[in-house]
C-alpha cells in the first residue's frame, strides 16, 4: 500500500512539474495594471434586485448576430451587428442595408478607418458614436489603442487607460482626441446643449462627463461613479433620463470577481496563460441590469435578469414607442420589454 502511494505520489509530481514549467515560461497575453474600486453599492432601493426583464420578448430570435446597437427611423428599426452588418428590421424580416469589412454588399461611407494612427496612437477597438444635430461633428469611442472588438476580455482584464474619446469634423474631415487616458471608454451619448457628452468608462464602474465645447472644453467630470454594473451604451430616455445596459454586474451583498482581481494582477496573467477568452465567458454570471439614470446621476428605476435567462449579454437600451429594445453584443436576438408590463 505504501509502495502504491509513493509510486501515486511520485508519478503525480511527474506529471505536474512539465506543467508547472511550461505555465512558468509561457508569457500572458495580458499586461494588466493594478488600479482600484471603491466598495459597491449596495442593491437596495433604486437597485433592488428584481425580475422584470423576463417580461421582455425575443424578436428574430438565431437570425440576428450580436445586435449591439439599435436606432430607429419612424417605424423602422436598424441594427449593427456582430458581424458586420447594418439591418433594417421591418416587421417580421431583415434586410441587410450595407456589410462592413469584406466585399461591402451595399453603399457605405468610410469617414475613419480602424488601425489610422492618430495622435501617435493607433484605432483600434472604435465604439460607439455621438452626432451633433446638424451633422458636423462625430464623437466616438476608441475603447483600446492595443486590443480589438473580439478581445473585449482581455481590454477588461488588463485595465489599461489607453482608451479615448475622438472627434471627426465632416466639414474639414479633422480627426483629434478630445479627451485620453481612458479605461475602456465605451458607450458614448450627447448631452442635449451639446457641449458635453457622457462615456461610460467601463472598467471602472462610472460614467464620465467630458466638455467637448463651451466654456468648459476640454474638461471631465464624473456623472456617476461606483455603479452596481459595468456600463455600456447610453441612451436618452423619455423622461429626460438616460437608459444604462450593464451587461455585468457588483453584487453586494455578493463576490465580484472583476473587483477582487482589480489588485491582483498576477492571477489575471496567470488565468490567462490557461484559458481562452471563450472558456473564460463561460464562468461571467449572466446578470443582465438596466438603470434609468437622471441629474446627477441618480437611478429612478432599473429592471433586471438575475441569471440572464430572457435577457442576457445587454448592451444598449433604445425607447421607442413605449417598450425598450435590448441590444446584445453577443446574444442571438434583440429583446423587446413593453413599459406597461413593468
Amino acid at each position: 500500500g505504501k509502495i502504491f502511494q509513493v509510486t501515486l505520489l511520485s508519478l503525480g509530481i511527474l506529471l505536474f512539474l512539465p506543467l508547472l514549467v511550461i505555465i512558468l515560461i509561457l508569457e500572458s497575453p495580458i499586461k494588466p495594471e493594478v488600479f482600484t474600486l471603491k466598495e459597491p453599492p449596495m442593491m437596495k432601493g433604486c437597485w433592488e434586485p428584481n425580475l422584470k426583464l423576463r417580461e421582455a420578448q425575443r424578436l428574430f430570435e438565431d437570425q440576428i448576430i450580436g445586435p449591439e446597437s439599435i436606432s430607429n427611423i419612424g417605424d423602422v428599426l436598424f441594427s449593427g451587428t456582430a458581424d458586420g452588418k447594418i439591418v433594417k428590421l421591418v416587421g417580421r424580416r431583415i434586410h441587410t442595408v450595407t456589410r462592413l469589412g469584406k466585399l461591402p454588399c451595399g453603399e457605405a461611407t468610410r469617414l475613419v478607418t480602424g488601425g489610422q494612427v492618430v495622435a501617435g496612437r493607433k484605432l483600434s477597438f472604435i465604439n460607439d458614436v455621438a452626432v451633433t444635430q446638424d451633422g458636423k461633428k462625430v464623437y466616438f469611442t476608441d475603447s483600446s489603442s492595443r486590443w480589438q472588438r473580439r478581445d473585449y476580455m482581455h481590454l477588461i482584464m488588463e485595465a489599461t487607460p489607453d482608451g479615448r474619446v475622438l472627434e471627426y469634423n465632416t466639414e474639414t474631415k479633422e480627426l483629434t482626441v478630445v479627451m485620453e487616458d481612458l479605461r475602456f471608454p465605451n458607450g458614448i451619448q450627447l448631452l442635449p446643449d451639446e457641449e458635453s457628452v457622457l462615456v461610460a468608462e467601463t472598467t471602472m464602474a462610472r460614467i464620465r462627463r467630458v466638455h467637448v465645447a463651451g466654456l468648459n472644453k476640454g474638461g471631465m467630470d464624473t456623472f456617476v461613479d461606483n455603479l452596481p454594473g459595468f456600463p455600456d451604451n447610453i441612451r436618452p430616455s423619455s423622461t429626460g433620463g438616460y437608459w444604462v445596459a450593464m451587461s455585468a454586474v457588483r453584487p453586494n451583498p455578493g463576490f465580484s470577481m472583476l473587483d477582487f482581481l482589480s489588485q491582483r494582477p498576477w492571477i489575471k496573467k496567470f488565468i490567462f496563460k490557461l484559458f481562452s477568452q471563450d472558456v473564460l465567458m463561460k464562468f461571467v454570471p449572466r446578470y443582465s441590469l438596466v438603470a434609468e439614470l437622471h441629474d446627477g446621476g441618480v437611478c429612478t428605476r432599473s429592471f433586471h435578469d438575475p441569471n440572464g435567462l430572457v435577457a442576457a449579454y445587454i448592451s444598449e437600451v433604445h425607447e421607442y414607442d413605449g417598450s425598450l429594445y435590448l441590444g446584445s453584443f453577443r446574444s442571438p436576438y434583440i429583446a423587446k420589454l413593453d413599459l406597461s408590463k413593468v
